[in-house]
């Protein structure tokens, strides 16, 4: 039971840490994970599949 009541509290406090930047700063957005939006994959030539219609 223990283990559990740990494991839940664990997961919570990353949550909230990633939470951070969003909740607590003005106009905060997570960062984009699109290849699109990743200058290092653009200049390495990587794009999405998607795009490659």
């Amino acid at each position: 039971m223990k283990l559990i009541i740990f494991t839940v509290g664990l997961l919570a406090l990353a949550v909230m840490l990633l939470g951070v930047k969003v909740l607590f700063v003005k106009g905060g957005k997570f960062p984009s994970g699109h290849v699109k939006d990743i200058k290092a994959l653009r200049d390495k030539g990587i794009g999405c599949a998607s795009d490659n219609r």
